[in-house]
Formats: C-alpha cells, structure tokens, sequence
C-alpha cells in the first residue's frame, strides 16, 4: 500500500470554478491539493510567503478580450507573490535566493525552464524593502504608480494632480511621488481615518472623503485653479465628476474602475467627456505590463525615497493560508483594507 503523502509534499491551491456575476462567491472558487511533481532540468521551485491581492484580479476572472488572457476555469488563480527558492536546477536561481512574480494563489510553484522568463520570477533584495513592501511600493503598485504618473500623466511642478484611491496601492505611491516632483496632490479616499492618514503622513495637500461630502465641493475648495492631472483608480461617478473641473491640456490617466469590476450591467462610462473636447485634455489608460522592461528603473528610484524617507509605504497583511484568500479579496470591494493587501503565508 502506497504511504500517504506528507503536508510537505502536497502542493494547496485555490481554482476558478466559476465566473462571477457581482462579487465573488464562495462557489466561484475550489480548494485543491497535488503532490509536488519532480523538479524539472532547469527549472525551480519556489514556497510562496506572501500574495498580492489586487482589484485587477476581478476583471482576469471575466471572459472576453482584455489586455491579458481570462483565467481559465479550473486553473489556478493567477496572482503576483514573493516567495523563496526551495529547489533549482538553474543557474540563474540559487536554493533560499528570495524571488518575486506570478506564483499563483498556491503554497508552491514548480517552473520548467521555459517558464521562468513567462512567469516574470525575478530576485529581489530584502536589503531594499520588505516582503510586503516588495508587492506594494517596490511592486506592481509602484511600478503601475511611477510609470502611470510619470509616463502618462507627465506631472510638472506646480501643477495639481488628483488621485482616487489615495489610500490604496497605487494611490498611496502617485500621491507621494506627485509631491517629490514638486505638484500639489489632492487625494479623494473612502472615510475620515484614511483621508487623516495621507494627508498627515503622506504629506498629500488635501484629502476629500467621499463618503461623508461632496466630491464636486472638494475640488472646488481644494482645485480652485482646475485637475491638470487625474490619476483614476474607481472610474464611475468620481471620474465624471472630475472631468468637470479639468484644466486645459489635462492628462487623465485610467489605470483602474474598482467602482464597476462587480457591475452585473453595463458599466458606467463618463457622460462628461466631452470636458476633454473643450479642454483639449487627453484620456489613456495604462496597463503596467507594458513597462516590464524599465521595472528596474523605477524599482531603484522608489527604493531611494524610500531609503531616504521620502516616500512611506503602507500595507494591510492577513496572515492566513492560501485558503483565507477568497474571504480577503473581498476586503477590496468593500474598502475594509488599508493600504496594499497582502496575505502572508509564511516568512523567509
């Protein structure tokens, strides 16, 4: 009789069952577990410690075309990680070297040679940041944050910049880069503690609440001289709202509608867009994948201010196994989370 596999040996995983109509739910996922398969010629395999929990992966749980491929049904659910190197037969990749990339919502990942360079792996130095830092200012969010405002908002000093989701990922880091290159940053966050938070922590100029009063009253008190930058996280309301008070030549950047990824009808697109018409504005969205190139770049001028102290990084860390991950994505949609959401699975 074969012996029972120890916990060691097994690999714990969280599968799409089933694409979600609104939020998801508990029958949109299923909990599996496999033996660890050999290691093969090239490859490695990295323990995930920590996953990044991002509202983008609402939208790769949706069929259709989209800058990147839906996640299948029955696939493990894609999400970017840190992790550390268990076993490796590569060269590029020593046993306990700490790594970063698309690990999956899993204990662990088995990568082929051929895989290493899709799955984006990467060395990080946790003599830079930490874990959670590594998938929030030093990560996805801060690069989706530098290449966003930088490349597509193309902020000048003095001007003003305004960025939703101030409190979350991307926000906290546009917000406090916008500030370092000289703008005046007015942030719009969900609730009187967050808003507190970057405004006297983050240094942000002004902070409109959005559940407690107006947003057109807050850009009028905190924009008098118009929005010549608006980073957009939500989409929806908020942004047609601001298209009202943009200036001439504005930049809007849209990297993300956290207010319509549940939508179970059409989504709300901006009834005053033709602001940008009169304004002579433009309107880009951006997609941080297609700076994959200059990561390090942006990985090394973040690490400076954070070194320095210019710029703080804030995350919300669950620990948990990978099994807590459907309860905690749902801290996004509800605004629970404060800064990156991270979950934890273990330490380096």
């Amino acid at each position: 009789m074969t012996a029972p596999l120890s916990s060691a040996s097994l690999n714990h995983q969280v599968r799409l069952a089933a694409r979600p109509r609104g939020l998801p739910v508990a029958s949109d996922w299923q909990f599996t577990e496999e033996a660890l398969p050999p290691l093969p010629p090239g490859g490695v395999r990295v323990r995930t410690l920590a996953l990044s929990l991002d509202p983008a992966m609402r939208g790769w749980m949706n069929e259709g075309r989209s800058y990147i491929p839906p996640v299948g049904i029955g696939e493990v659910m894609r999400a970017g990680g840190v992790g550390v190197v268990e076993a490796s037969d590569s060269p590029a990749f020593e046993v306990g070297t700490a790594v970063s990339g698309g690990l999956g919502v899993q204990q662990y990942v088995t990568l082929p040679a051929e895989q290493l360079r899709k799955s984006g792996l990467t060395r990080i130095d946790l003599r830079l940041g930490t874990l959670p830092q590594w998938l929030n200012v030093l990560g996805m969010p801060g690069m989706t944050a530098y290449f966003g405002l930088l490349d597509v908002g193309h902020p000048q000093p003095g001007q003003t910049v305004v960025v939703s989701g101030a409190a979350g990922a991307v926000g906290q880091t546009v917000g406090q880069l916008a500030r370092i290159k000289g703008c005046r940053v007015v942030g719009i966050a969900g609730g009187q503690a967050k808003c507190d938070w970057v405004v006297q922590e983050l240094g942000f100029d002004a902070c409109i609440d959005y559940k407690t009063g107006s947003v057109k009253d807050g850009l009028k008190q905190h924009c008098p001289a118009g929005v010549d930058v608006y980073f957009d996280n939500v989409g929806g309301e908020i942004l047609d709202t601001v298209l009202t008070r943009i200036t001439r030549g504005a930049r809007i950047v849209i990297c993300g509608a956290i207010s319509q990824y549940n939508a179970t009808s059409a989504v709300q697109g901006p009834q005053n867009y033709l602001s940008l018409l009169v304004n002579r504005a433009r309107m880009e969205g951006m997609v941080v994948f297609d700076y994959a190139d200059r990561y390090p770049q942006a990985v090394a001028e973040l690490a400076g201010y954070l070194q320095d102290g210019r710029l703080k990084s804030r995350e919300d860390v669950v620990a948990g196994t990978v099994q807590d991950f459907p309860a905690t994505l749902l801290k996004l949609f509800s605004g629970e989370n404060f800064g990156k959401l991270v979950l934890q699975l273990g330490s380096a």
